[in-house]
C-alpha cells in the first residue's frame, strides 16, 4: 500500500508541474544528448534552411548589383519563359528518360545481387565479389567518366570485343541512341555493390526458423525466395523505391556534363546540365533557380504519390 501511495504522489507531483520546471528536468534529465544535437541542429540551420531563402530570386528578376530585396519583382515569368521555351520539352523528356530507364532497370539489380550472395554458402567467394562489387562506388565520377571515354574510343576495349564479333567499330559516346544505353548501365556497374548492402542487412533480419520450417515442408531455394525472402525485405524494398521517386527529376549533372558533346545534346541534355548552362555559364540566375524550383516541386510530387500508393497497397509507407 505505502509502495501504491508513493507512486500516486509521485505521478500526482509530475503532473501539477508547470512546463518550465518540466523543461528544466528533462534537460538536467537528457543535457548531453541534447548537447550532442546541437551540431546537427546547427548544420541543418546553416546549410539547409538558410540557404531556402535564396528561392525568392524564381519569382525576382535578380540582378547581384541590387540585391535579393530591392531586385524587380516579376511574379511567375520564369515559370512561363520556361515552358514556352524550345529546351523545355527536350531536357523534361530527356530527364524522364534517363530517371525511368535507371529505376526500370537499375533499381531492381542490387535487390538480384542481393538475393544471389545470400545464396552462397562459400564465404571467401562471397566476401570476394562483394568487394568486387562495392569497389567502383569509391571511385569518383571524373574518373568513373574518364574511364567510360577510353572503353568506348574506337580502338576500346568494347569495340575491341565488338570487332572480334564482327561488329563495326566507331565511338560509342559520339552515337546519340547508345547514350541511355552507355549512362544507364555504368551507373548499375558503379552502384550495384553498394547499394545491395542493405538489402544484404534486411535479409540477414529475417528470422532463420522460417526458412528450416520452409525446408522441413520440401521447399526448394527458388521457393524460399518467393515466398519467404521477398516478402521480408518488402518494407525495406519500398521505403527506398519511395525515396528513389521523390528524386526522379534529379538526374546527376556531373555524369552527364562529363560525357555529353554537341552530338549528344539531342538526348543528354537534361534539367540539371540546362539549370547548370543557363544559370553560371549565362549569368541567368533568377531563371534557372526558377527551374530548379519546378524540378523540386515535381520530385515532392512524385515522393507523396508514391508514398500514398504505398501506403494503399501494403502499408508500408514513409509517413
Amino acid at each position: 500500500m505505502s509502495e501504491r501511495k508513493n507512486k500516486a504522489v509521485a505521478v500526482g507531483s509530475t503532473t501539477t508541474k508547470t512546463f518550465g520546471q518540466r523543461v528544466i528536468i528533462d534537460w538536467k534529465r537528457n543535457k548531453w544528448k541534447y548537447i550532442l544535437l546541437i551540431p546537427v541542429v546547427l548544420y541543418f540551420l546553416i546549410f539547409c534552411y538558410k540557404p531556402m531563402y535564396g528561392i525568392i530570386i524564381a519569382f525576382k528578376n535578380y540582378k547581384p548589383s541590387r540585391g535579393i530585396i530591392d531586385s524587380q519583382w516579376v511574379g511567375f515569368q520564369h515559370f512561363r519563359n520556361f515552358f514556352t521555351s524550345r529546351e523545355c520539352f527536350r531536357v523534361v523528356k530527356n530527364t524522364f528518360a534517363i530517371s525511368f530507364l535507371s529505376i526500370l532497370f537499375g533499381f531492381p539489380a542490387p535487390i538480384l545481387l542481393a538475393l544471389l550472395l545470400n545464396e552462397i554458402k562459400n564465404q571467401k567467394f562471397k566476401r570476394v565479389i562483394q568487394t568486387v562489387s562495392y569497389l567502383p562506388h569509391f571511385v569518383s565520377v571524373v574518373i568513373i567518366c574518364g574511364l567510360i571515354k577510353t572503353f568506348c574510343l574506337s580502338d576500346g576495349v568494347i569495340n575491341v570485343i565488338i570487332n572480334f564479333f564482327g561488329g563495326q567499330t566507331h565511338n560509342l559516346l559520339e552515337d546519340k541512341n547508345l547514350f541511355y544505353t552507355i549512362f544507364v548501365g555504368t551507373d548499375i556497374w558503379q552502384g550495384i555493390g553498394w547499394g545491395s548492402i542493405i538489402y544484404l542487412a534486411a535479409i540477414a533480419g529475417i528470422d532463420q526458423e522460417q526458412y528450416e520450417a520452409a525446408r522441413i515442408d520440401g521447399a526448394g531455394r527458388l521457393s524460399q525466395i518467393l515466398h519467404i525472402t521477398i516478402p521480408g525485405i518488402l518494407p525495406t524494398v519500398t521505403v527506398l523505391f519511395i525515396m528513389r521517386m521523390g528524386s526522379v527529376l534529379s538526374v546527376g549533372y556531373e555524369k552527364v556534363l562529363l560525357l555529353y558533346n554537341p552530338v549528344t545534346y539531342e538526348v543528354a541534355d537534361v534539367i540539371s546540365t540546362y539549370v547548370y548552362r543557363v544559370g553560371l555559364v549565362n549569368a541567368q540566375y533568377s531563371f534557372s533557380t526558377a527551374v530548379s524550383l519546378l524540378n523540386s516541386v515535381v520530385n515532392i510530387v512524385f515522393l507523396t504519390l508514391t508514398n500514398t500508393i504505398c501506403n494503399k497497397v501494403n502499408g508500408s509507407g514513409l509517413f
